[in-house]
């Protein structure tokens, strides 16, 4: 845990081995199996996830058809923020894809920290810059950007197509799962 926590942390700020320490006393380790979730719709996400193994997904449910909006894969970080933030019911859900290991940190935990660890909030403010400038650039894509476009890109993304069902790539693209068919068909014979 503490090799890929401290890799994490040291993305958004340095820290003494000390305040290191105290701060990775305070997460859990959680193992969570393919298909199941760490919330659903209507619930409040809590936690601050890290995966350390696997893959999660986060989606909505649009006229009974799940959007996949977010995936997280090893080294990276899922949480609904909105939710987690107001503490309101979610209107998203997050499933692991595949069987999945992550961290959390629940965050009243999280308010603790920011108290007796003072990096803590220089951390996460350089966390939430980090979340926040993703998901500018993902919402400019779906607006600007062709699905053509939105699937090469992601073809720069290699443990997007090894790891995630082509049904959750067409939604996370904007498409349907017949239209990212064409798409690859048509990329195919181009290359």
């Amino acid at each position: 845990m503490s090799t890929y926590l401290k890799k994490f942390i040291s993305q958004y700020v340095n820290l003494t081995d000390d305040e290191f320490e105290h701060i990775s006393n305070k997460f859990r380790n959680k193992t969570i199996g393919k298909n199941s979730y760490l919330f659903r719709h209507g619930d409040i996400c809590k936690d601050l996830v890290l995966v350390q193994k696997g893959c999660l997904r986060l989606y909505y449910l649009k006229n009974g058809v799940e959007i996949s909006v977010w995936f997280a894969f090893e080294q990276s970080s899922a949480i609904e923020i909105y939710s987690f933030i107001n503490e309101s019911p979610s209107e998203y859900s997050l499933q692991a894809i595949e069987d999945s290991e992550v961290l959390y940190l629940s965050k009243q935990e999280l308010n603790q920290l920011y108290q007796k660890q003072p990096k803590m909030q220089e951390m996460m403010r350089n966390f939430w810059e980090d979340v926040i400038l993703n998901l500018i650039s993902r919402f400019t894509a779906l607006q600007k950007d062709s699905a053509e476009k939105r699937y090469l890109d992601l073809l720069d993304k290699p443990e997007y197509l090894k790891k995630i069902p082509q049904k959750y790539l067409a939604s996370f693209i904007g498409i349907t799962p017949t239209s990212l068919s064409r798409i690859r068909k048509r990329i195919a014979r181009n290359h």
